[in-house]
């Protein structure tokens, strides 16, 4: 489930299939949508997501690049042990950003939006 945090951050709530891939869809298809300019800074809630599957994977690189090509950043919060596990192997614990809760990320995209002004 997403949420508008502010005007440029929006977090999203995730969950363990089948929702997962629907809402990561979903997401994509709304920041494809968006206006230029408009795209908001993306906070993942992993949470509630005990595996990621390739597919699941490759809808966050989706995201990621979709993101970066318009200037925005994507963070990932509250990651449990095994999909940690998964990112570890994967090497992809060295190309997203992770923090311990939303709280956390939210202030990091705070900081962040602030040091572009």
């Amino acid at each position: 489930m997403s949420t508008n945090w502010s005007d440029d951050i929006v977090i999203c709530d995730l969950a363990d299939e089948p929702a997962l891939s629907e809402e990561l869809n979903d997401i994509y298809a709304k920041l494809r949508d968006t206006k230029p300019g408009t795209m908001p800074n993306l906070i993942l809630n992993l949470g509630g997501v005990t595996y990621l599957n390739s597919s699941n994977i490759a809808q966050m690189l989706r995201l990621r690049k979709a993101l970066i090509e318009s200037d925005r950043r994507l963070k990932l919060c509250s990651v449990a042990d095994p999909v940690w596990s998964i990112m570890l192997l994967t090497g992809l614990d060295k190309v997203f950003q992770f923090f311990p809760d939303k709280a956390n990320a939210i202030a990091a995209m705070q900081m962040d939006m602030a040091k572009k002004k």
